[in-house]
């Protein structure tokens, strides 16, 4: 992947370009950024362009050699460390190529999160983890000569997932590797890492993308029509990754699954409030934590409305009705704060993988009750 495969973010790539071009890169970085952000992807453009054997400007040429290989990724000098599980001895004499299917993925979904890792390479999460013995296989391999005589790079992506005693057998080759030797460490949650290998990196913070920057990738990448790209491009909320599962829908009706469930709680409508529990089990834990964001998205829509900040809304056309008519009717501002903590509380748990029926009737029945002593109060 080079730099221009990428959207926006040219201050982050003119940070990196230069960094290689005044000889400060440092021997180890931490990329990190929010999920669905260009933290893989920005690290293979810098690797990209250090391996590039004629790079134009600020960019890998894309035609070379190394290019090519580059976007196979199998470059003799690249190496990487992933999240994996113990193979059974089954599955070892089956040949299952673990790297083979890290790059495909790498490659198909360079915006994915440890989520579409999981289902890409069919395992279970609560097996995944960087080992130990995986520890010793990086040293290893760097303790080598370079194959072309440059850089020997080793990418680490789910950093978080390193074994405590896996880390700590690297601690020390990451603070004195060998020569010419880069160590590019990704994470979505740098926050989980040990504060003895956040103090052997170098920093590079990768932001959200920005509503015109997923607008303009969609029209331009995906011939997608202006109007529905600008609807994506909001509700994606910085990410690349959520902006190519709306885009992948069928039907986006995310606006009007939330307008539903509150019409349920307000009209105090038991039996559809479990139908909708029941349909919200039935989807994947991605496209719940999105209906999720979406909730909260609706409800930072009507504070604004509230507070006549009508130059910040983001809705339009029927949903910037409904958020006028909640705004106008039906939730205070002390409501509206209820139900954002309620929505941001079961957007937690659902990352953390509790039952999705549970998740949803405790969120409907908050919502009701608020609704029941708002009916009593009046």
């Amino acid at each position: 992947m080079r730099f221009s495969s990428i959207p926006g973010l040219q201050e982050t790539k003119l940070k990196l370009v230069n960094s290689v071009k005044n000889n400060h890169l440092a021997h180890a970085l931490l990329f990190h950024g929010p999920e669905g952000s260009a933290s893989l992807a920005m690290a293979l453009g810098l690797t990209s362009y250090l391996y590039c054997e004629n790079p134009q400007g600020d960019d890998a040429c894309g035609v070379c050699a190394s290019c090519q290989r580059m976007k196979k990724l199998i470059l003799p000098d690249l190496n990487f460390a992933f999240p994996q599980i113990v193979r059974t001895k089954e599955e070892l004499k089956d040949g299952v190529d673990d790297l083979g299917n890290f790059r495909k993925f790498v490659i198909e979904q360079p915006y994915g999160n440890i989520h579409d890792y999981i289902l890409s390479m069919k395992m279970q999460k609560k097996q995944l983890n960087i080992s130990k013995e995986a520890a010793r296989n990086i040293i290893q391999t760097l303790s080598l000569k370079s194959f072309e005589g440059g850089f020997k790079t080793m990418l680490i992506w789910g950093v978080e997932y390193l074994h405590p005693s896996a880390a700590n057998a690297l601690l020390k080759i990451i603070e004195e590797p060998p020569e010419k030797t880069l160590f590019i460490l990704i994470t979505h949650d740098h926050e989980k890492l040990l504060t003895t290998i956040l103090s052997r990196t170098q920093k590079v913070f990768v932001r959200g993308f920005t509503d015109e920057e997923i607008q303009s990738h969609l029209e331009s990448e995906h011939q997608i029509d202006s109007d529905k790209a600008k609807e994506i491009a909001i509700l994606s909320y910085g990410s690349m990754r959520e902006a190519y599962r709306l885009r992948d829908e069928v039907r986006d009706n995310q606006v009007m699954l939330i307008r539903e469930w509150l019409r349920s709680c307000v009209t105090f409508n038991t039996d559809k409030i479990f139908e909708n529990v029941n349909e919200f089990s039935k989807t994947d834990i991605e496209g719940q934590k999105s209906l999720m964001l979406t909730g909260l998205f609706i409800l930072r829509e009507v504070l604004l409305q509230k507070n006549s900040l009508e130059e910040l809304l983001r809705t339009q056309n029927e949903e910037r009705d409904f958020i006028e008519k909640l705004s106008a009717n039906t939730l205070n501002e002390n409501d509206v704060n209820f139900m954002y903590e309620k929505f941001n509380e079961a957007y937690y748990h659902l990352e953390r993988n509790i039952n999705a029926k549970f998740v949803l009737t405790s969120l409907l029945m908050d919502i009701l009750g608020l609704m029941r002593r708002k009916t009593n109060r009046s």
